[in-house]
C-alpha cells in the first residue's frame, strides 16, 4: 500500500472486500428465497417478518462495524509506523472489544425487541414471525460482531481474500441448515434465523484460526487477549463517531421502515426483496470506501500525504467505473431476479421502483462514503459523522413526517433516497475542502 503504483492495488484490496460483503448478502437473500419458496401460505408473512428486521438488525451491526473501523484505521496507521507493539495491542484490544460489545447488544436487543417491533408499526400477522427471528438473531450478536472485527483486522494489513475465502466456506453452510431447518423440518423464520448464527459463529471462527497462525503483524496469541486502554481510546475515538454515522443512517431507515410497513405486507415484502439486491452495488461502492481509508491509514503513518491525495481520486474514479458496471449487468435483469424472492406480481412490481430508485442513486453514496472514508483514514471521525445525521437523517426524518403523509405511497418514500444521498455527498465534499487533512496533518504523519 505504501509502495508503487496505486491504481492496480485498490481494486485489488477493493474487489474481494466487494465479493466479501456481496457474497454474505447472497447468504442473507438465501434466507428470504429458501422461506419465500418453502413456507406455503405463510411466505409472503414469512418473506415480510425478515424484511422488516434488517433495519433494526442494521442499527446494532452498523454501530459495531463502524466501532471496528476505528480498529482498522488504528492498525493501519500503525502498520505504516512499523510500531509492532502498538499493532498487536490494538488487534488483542479489538478482538476482546467485539466479544464484550457483541454480549452487551445481545442482552439489550433481547430486552427492546419486542417495543421496537411495536413501534414500527409492523402487522399482526407480521409480528410474532418478526419477535422470534430477531430474537435468535440478536442472540447470535457476540459471534456475528467477532467475524466482522476479525475481517477489519485483517483489512488494516491489507489481506481481503482470508474474510472471503472464510465468508464462503460458511456460506454454503448457510445455505444447507436453511433448505434442512425448512424445507426438511418445515421450520419457518427461526430455522433460517439458526442457520444465520451458526454460519456466523463457523466464519468467526475460521477467521480466528487464520489469525493464530498469521505471520503478519496482526498474529493473535491467546494469552495476551485483553484490552488495551491507550488502544481501546483510539479505537473509539474513530470508530465510535463511524460506528454513530451508521447507526444514525440506521435510524432514519427503521424510520422509513415504519412507514413502508404502514402500507401493508405486500409493499414490507417487496421492499424486503429489493433491498438484497439493491445492497450488491452498495457493496462495491463501500469496498471503495474502505479500500481508501485503509490506504490512507498506512501512508498517513508512513507521513506520506502526497500519495493519501493520490489515494482518494483513484478510489472516486474506479469506484464511479465498478458501480456503472454493476449497474448495467443487474438493472436490466431486475423484475426476474426479484422473483427468485417472491412470484406475486405485485411484490416483483413494488420491488423493481425500490431496485431501480436506489440504484441509480448510489453514484452519490460513492461520493459520500469514499470521501468520509478519506477523512477517517486521517483521523477525522466526528465531522462526517454529524454530516451524514444532517444529509441523511435530517432529511429523511423530514420528509416522512412532512411530505409522505400528504402523498402516502411506496414512490414518495422512495423520491427521499436519492435526495438526502445528493445531499449528503456535497455536505462532505464540503468538510473536506474546509477540513484540509493533507495540509493540516503533514507534519503529525511524518511523526
Amino acid at each position: 500500500m505504501m509502495n508503487g503504483p496505486i491504481w492496480n492495488k485498490i481494486p485489488q484490496f477493493a474487489l474481494p472486500l466487494a465479493a466479501t460483503a456481496i457474497l454474505g448478502q447472497l447468504f442473507n437473500a438465501a434466507d428470504i428465497a429458501v422461506i419465500g419458496n418453502f413456507t406455503g401460505d405463510m411466505r409472503t408473512a414469512a418473506v415480510a417478518a425478515v424484511s422488516a428486521n434488517s433495519s433494526l438488525i442494521g442499527l446494532v451491526v452498523n454501530l459495531f462495524v463502524g466501532i471496528s473501523l476505528g480498529a482498522n484505521v488504528t492498525i493501519a496507521y500503525a502498520i505504516g509506523r512499523d510500531d509492532g507493539k502498538a499493532v498487536s495491542k490494538a488487534v488483542h484490544t479489538a478482538i476482546v472489544m467485539a466479544l464484550l460489545g457483541g454480549v452487551l447488544a445481545a442482552v439489550l436487543g433481547e430486552l427492546i425487541a419486542a417495543p421496537l417491533l411495536g413501534v414500527l408499526h409492523t402487522p399482526d400477522d407480521v409480528l410474532p414471525l418478526a419477535l422470534l427471528y430477531l430474537r435468535i438473531y440478536f442472540a447470535g450478536l457476540p459471534v456475528i460482531l467477532l467475524y466482522n472485527f476479525e475481517a477489519a483486522i485483517f483489512r488494516s494489513a491489507g489481506e481481503t481474500r482470508i474474510p472471503l475465502i472464510a465468508l464462503a466456506a460458511s456460506g454454503v453452510l448457510n445455505v444447507a441448515l436453511n433448505l434442512f431447518f425448512v424445507a426438511v423440518l418445515h421450520m419457518t423464520v427461526d430455522g433460517v434465523a439458526i442457520a444465520t448464527v451458526l454460519s456466523n459463529a463457523v466464519s468467526a471462527a475460521i477467521l480466528y484460526r487464520c489469525l493464530r497462525r498469521t505471520e503478519k503483524a496482526v498474529h493473535v496469541e491467546p494469552g495476551e487477549l485483553r484490552i488495551d486502554v491507550g488502544s481501546m481510546k483510539r479505537i473509539l475515538r474513530i470508530g465510535l463517531p463511524a460506528g454513530l454515522q451508521s447507526a444514525v443512517f440506521s435510524v432514519a431507515n427503521i424510520i422509513i421502515q415504519g412507514a413502508i410497513n404502514s402500507l401493508g405486507t405486500v409493499v414490507m415484502a417487496a421492499s424486503g426483496a429489493a433491498f438484497n439486491i439493491e445492497i450488491i452495488t452498495y457493496d462495491i461502492l463501500n469496498s471503495f470506501s474502505q479500500a481508501c481509508t485503509t490506504f490512507v491509514g498506512q501512508n498517513f503513518g508512513a507521513g506520506k500525504i502526497e500519495r493519501c491525495k493520490k489515494v482518494l481520486g483513484l478510489c472516486l474514479l474506479e469506484g464511479i467505473t465498478a458501480l456503472a458496471a454493476a449497474i448495467a449487468l443487474i438493472l436490466p435483469f431486475g423484475k426476474p431476479l426479484l422473483s427468485i424472492f417472491n412470484n406475486d406480481p405485485q411484490v416483483v412490481d413494488v420491488g423493481y421502483i425500490r431496485l431501480v430508485t436506489l440504484m441509480t442513486a448510489h453514484i452519490f453514496s460513492l461520493c459520500y462514503e469514499v470521501l468520509s472514508g478519506y477523512l477517517r483514514g486521517f483521523g477525522i471521525s466526528l465531522p462526517p459523522a454529524v454530516l451524514t445525521m444532517l444529509g441523511v437523517c435530517g432529511v429523511r426524518l423530514s420528509w416522512i413526517y412532512w411530505v409522505f403523509p400528504k402523498n402516502p405511497t411506496f414512490q414518495t418514500i422512495m423520491a427521499v433516497f436519492p435526495i438526502s444521498l445528493a445531499v449528503t455527498a456535497l455536505l462532505m465534499l464540503a468538510a473536506v475542502l474546509c477540513c484540509r487533512p493533507s495540509r493540516r496533518f503533514p507534519a503529525a504523519g511524518e511523526g
